[in-house]
């Protein structure tokens, strides 16, 4: 058998990894995959193990912290040399790296979807420039494919202001203990800016490019094995 007939046999008898075998989409970055981790009835973070490909709990959500949004990863994407220089470029920082992980998303749907371990179909309207320490935690924010409530939204100026500050203040705080939130000193998370759709774009399209450079060839073998 050769490379192509073993990956479309491997596809049948065993799940996709969530970030490796499942592919970004045909009309990527437009509209895109995205493996779901979090949904927002959930008291407990989510994330998926990176080596074994399941779902694990990370730990428990701190005080009143809720996710308001379903929240997941990218497939086929990771925040590299290539996003982390973006981030600088953008933010004028200097030392700024990729996070090393697949890159997250928040997607906006009406619907109460009660489970993450899932895949849907978004279209990017915007993200969130976050930073973590010195690396680039860039949340691009999308809209759930025929959502009846937020499909019409094209970009982030049409957001809702007040889920954007929601979106805001649990990134800003869910890292956080309750002594760390009373003092004023600089927290870890910083958000420095909201950005449209087309730089959500360019984000999502350098961290394919992340991608191939860490694992070269893969996506090609997975369009093969569908």
């Amino acid at each position: 058998m050769n490379d192509e007939s073993n990956w479309r046999l491997m596809n049948r008898l065993y799940r996709s990894h969530p970030w490796h075998g499942v592919d970004i989409g045909e009309d990527a970055p437009d509209e895109i995959h995205c493996y779901i981790e979090i949904v927002p009835t959930d008291t407990v973070k989510f994330e998926l193990d990176k080596v074994s490909g399941l779902l694990k709990a990370d730990r428990p959500q701190k005080y009143s912290n809720h996710c308001p949004t379903l929240y997941g990863l990218i497939p086929q994407t990771h925040a590299g040399r290539r996003v982390g220089e973006y981030c600088a470029q953008k933010t004028g920082r200097k030392g700024i790296k990729g996070d090393n992980d697949p890159l997250d998303i928040c997607i906006l749907t009406e619907k109460t979807i009660l489970r993450g371990d899932i895949l849907v179909t978004a279209k990017p309207i915007g993200g969130i420039r976050a930073i973590d320490g010195n690396e680039s935690d860039d949340k691009i924010i999308a809209v759930l494919k025929g959502d009846l409530i937020y499909e019409h939204i094209e970009d982030i100026g049409d957001c809702p202001e007040n889920l954007l500050e929601r979106l805001k203040h649990y990134f800003l705080t869910y890292k956080e203990s309750a002594e760390e939130l009373c003092q004023t000193t600089k927290r870890r998370m910083e958000i420095t800016h909201v950005y449209n759709r087309q730089e959500a774009l360019e984000v999502i399209k350098l961290a394919e490019e992340d991608y191939d450079e860490l694992c070269p060839g893969i996506r090609e073998l997975v369009k093969c094995s569908r």
